[in-house]
């Protein structure tokens, strides 16, 4: 599936606090030593349904535990969501999960709200406890600062090695009257399928059952946020939180804001893999002729998750074996005699057959891609037909520079 035109949803500003009643804010309370903002909030209305995604990780952070709990206990309906960045508080022990009670006690109480009532989400470096004194000393301004125009802050504030924010937001006219979406996600390094160190918030404004939100979310996810790739690492810490609240919406008109919704995600999923660690393009791979989505997706994440693709792409080098290779690894049935493969404008291979190419002209289209801004347009794109299924999927990913290694070495440091 490739990437939604707008169709009726216009793009407007506000990420996440664009929908009705959504307010957020994002502060810098000292968790970082850049003076970086470091803490953010989001408040949603009363009465909101939330569906969660998180880490595959057999290994997880103390404020996933908490979400789940919590989400079970007020069925699906929280009112906030705090996230800190700069400390993953996973493999803390007791003492995180003790430093996660403490922090969304206070701000329950600031909030007056039921402490299950309120979300925790952390990223940042793993083994490290969250500053419990300078995140209780920011709770204050944090609260004090929230508004309806608080969702670039907020974005700003859950970031770690990212290079620039990510919050996108649409509106259409859906059953007479004006819809909003709205999101948000953090994303650089740590990037890997099955929520793939990433998080991302989504809300809208409308009412909707909380089994029909449940359903019409996981499809998205495994559309946008589990379709992109940078390293193969995934966190412990991942996670997405989808929100709606509102008036209730009728049914005829599902799709068109689950069409949206999905537009809203993988506009979020391709800036995470755009802004991988060191990347200079986006990778974008469609694989068709599957005989079932989740196998197409398999492949097309396979290729995208490469090294020997991704450091090719990094010099502009148009070695096709790289690709086939790792499309066959990926688990999945293909038939070599039926597979057509085309780099941009050029084809490669046509029923399993290398064909003659213009090998500077291929290089040159990947050179073109390279130090782009971080647009959707301009990216390096992948088509491979694997057999005579009808079913394909679209990946995301990266090139793998030098300065990947770079920027993980220091990490720490």
């Amino acid at each position: 599936m490739k990437l939604l035109a707008a169709s009726s949803w216009r793009p407007i500003c506000g990420g996440i606090t664009a929908p009705q009643g959504f307010r957020a804010s994002g502060v810098s309370c000292g968790l970082k030593d850049s003076g970086k903002k470091d803490l953010a909030l989001i408040l949603v209305p009363e009465g909101s349904v939330c569906s969660g995604f998180y880490t595959q990780s057999f290994v997880r952070a103390s404020c996933i535990d908490l979400c789940v709990q919590r989400l079970n206990s007020t069925k699906g309906r929280p009112r906030a969501v705090l996230i800190n960045s700069g400390h993953a508080n996973a493999c803390t022990g007791n003492q995180g999960y003790q430093d996660a009670l403490l922090a969304t006690n206070a701000l329950a109480q600031k909030l007056n709200l039921n402490v299950e009532e309120v979300l925790m989400c952390s990223t940042g470096i793993i083994g490290e406890c969250i500053p419990m004194e300078y995140l209780l000393e920011g709770l204050n301004q944090l609260v004090q600062s929230v508004d309806t125009n608080g969702g670039p802050r907020a974005a700003k504030a859950i970031l770690t090695t990212d290079l620039k924010s990510k919050e996108f937001a649409f509106e259409a006219d859906l059953g007479g009257r004006s819809v909003r979406i709205g999101g948000m996600a953090k994303g650089s390094g740590m990037i890997h399928p099955n929520m793939a160190t990433m998080l991302g918030f989504l809300a809208c404004d409308v009412g909707i059952e909380r089994d029909i939100w449940l359903s019409m979310t996981k499809r998205i996810v495994d559309r946008s946020f589990n379709a992109i790739t940078v390293d193969g690492d995934t966190s412990t810490n991942d996670t997405m939180l989808a929100f709606a609240a509102g008036q209730m919406l009728p049914k005829r008109y599902w799709d068109d804001l689950e069409e949206g919704l999905l537009l809203l995600a993988q506009n979020l999923a391709q800036s995470i893999a755009r802004d991988g660690e060191g990347a200079n393009c986006l990778l974008e791979v469609e694989v068709q002729g599957a005989n079932s989505e989740k196998e197409a997706l398999l492949i097309a994440r396979k290729i995208c998750g490469s090294s020997l693709v991704k450091t090719a792409i990094n010099g502009a080098d148009p070695n096709w074996g790289r690709i086939i290779a790792a499309a066959a690894n990926a688990g999945v049935s293909i038939d070599q005699n039926m597979l057509d493969l085309w780099l941009g404008p050029y084809q490669l291979i046509r029923n399993g057959e290398p064909l003659k190419f213009d090998r500077a002209q291929a290089s040159k289209y990947i050179q073109n891609h390279i130090h782009e801004e971080n647009t959707f347009d301009k990216k390096v794109i992948i088509r491979l037909m694997i057999g005579s299924g009808s079913q394909s999927a679209v990946a995301w990913g990266c090139d793998l520079s030098d300065q990947y290694i770079r920027i993980n070495a220091d990490y720490t440091t």
